[in-house]
């Protein structure tokens, strides 16, 4: 029996399109970008027609867009490189970011800066008024994702980016989940910095891009050959960039039938959970087509995914970045669900390739594991 895989949201199969276009780089077409022979000219070539395809997909110039090696890389260097290079103050991340917001926040403590969390509420939507009692006082950076990776809501990024202007601080927002969902445009938003990445847009692992207002002043994160503009040294991975850049034309290209198609997948499947009693997470506020985060009450989440596993369905208790830990989603706990219920939360995140069938099928396998675990409960208590 072949698994349904419902967690893109993790990561997303290589598209064979994508593929093609990066075999001759993995092959034939080898070259460091910065040799001035054929081979390098032409590997050159590759990462500039990349960054093209990549800026036209985000409403950006290629010249603002840095290679990095994820969108891991890309937040970290956005969140150190740009206060590092401004007088110590606050740096505000939303409770609900990825930790590779977070956590380069908390780590800016011990060179001087202060890290804080901008509320949320009971919908997982960042609280404005927070936010604006917080920038009174003196502040570097506010960094707040356009859609969240377990709930799927969307933030008014350009709403904040706005506020965030008027007291003269920057803003980046990571928008990894975002691509190849929704629109997306880096000037409409009206962002500092914007992060994005390959792998969760059926593109290859290893490449993600921050993407960079000319005007922004920002430390390197890596020194060495100047790569890059002399803001991300290290040789071009040519060939997962050539990738990227594919992917990101591909994504931008269907991006309506791929929100038409996993909306109603998702309209679907919310249905059948609401038969069965699920909490549904951020249901009343505005998601990315994909995804929907629900728990049952008194079922663990890693037991049912691991029961769904067995089941033939791929799907996740959080994300997949946090999965070594056995605590209860912190979005959850900062949006005040309590954390026995947070403990149980699971997360399906669509594919184009999924079909309605498939979820016909999981619906049916959820309400006998659902049924199963609560008998098991039943009997040990």
């Amino acid at each position: 029996m072949s698994t349904v895989y419902f967690d893109h949201n993790s990561t997303s199969a290589l598209k064979k399109e994508v593929l093609e276009t990066m075999f001759p780089f993995m092959t034939s077409q080898h070259g460091n970008p910065t040799s001035r022979h054929v081979f390098g000219r032409n590997a050159r070539d590759a990462v500039e027609i990349a960054r093209v395809q990549i800026a036209n997909a985000i409403g950006a110039q290629a010249s603002q867009v840095i290679f990095t090696s994820s969108g891991t890389e890309a937040n970290n260097f956005a969140v150190n490189g740009i206060a590092s290079q401004l007088a110590h103050g606050q740096i505000l991340t939303s409770a609900i970011e990825h930790p590779c917001v977070t956590r380069p926040a908390l780590a800016m403590q011990a060179r001087g800066w202060r890290a804080h969390g901008i509320h949320v509420n009971a919908d997982c939507k960042l609280d404005m008024h927070h936010l604006h009692n917080m920038l009174a006082a003196p502040t570097n950076l506010v960094s707040v994702m356009l859609a969240n990776n377990e709930t799927g809501v969307l933030q008014d990024v350009a709403q904040i980016a706005e506020l965030t202007r008027e007291h003269k601080a920057y803003m980046h927002t990571d928008a990894v989940q975002a691509l190849g969902k929704i629109p997306v445009s880096f000037e409409d938003l009206g962002v500092h910095a914007m992060t994005i990445s390959s792998h969760k847009i059926g593109g290859p692992l290893g490449v993600g891009a921050l993407v960079l207002d000319k005007r922004v002043d920002i430390y390197p994160l890596l020194h060495g050959g100047g790569q890059e503009k002399g803001l991300r040294s290290g040789t071009e991975n040519v060939v997962a960039i050539v990738g990227f850049g594919a992917a990101c034309e591909l994504a931008i290209k269907n991006l309506s039938h791929f929100a038409k198609h996993t909306e109603s997948l998702r309209k679907r499947l919310e249905a059948g959970l609401q038969e069965m009693k699920a909490m549904i997470f951020g249901i009343n506020a505005k998601r990315l087509p994909n995804t929907s985060f629900f728990a049952f009450e008194n079922i663990e989440g890693e037991t049912l995914v691991t029961a769904l596993d067995k089941a033939g369905f791929a799907v996740a208790s959080g994300s997949a970045c946090s999965s070594d830990s056995t605590e209860p989603s912190h979005v959850l706990l900062a949006m005040g669900i309590d954390p026995d219920v947070a403990r149980g939360a699971v997360r399906v995140s669509f594919g184009v390739e999924n079909t309605m069938s498939q979820v016909e099928a999981f619906l049916k396998s959820l309400a006998q594991e659902v049924n199963r675990l609560k008998q098991m409960t039943a009997i040990a208590a």
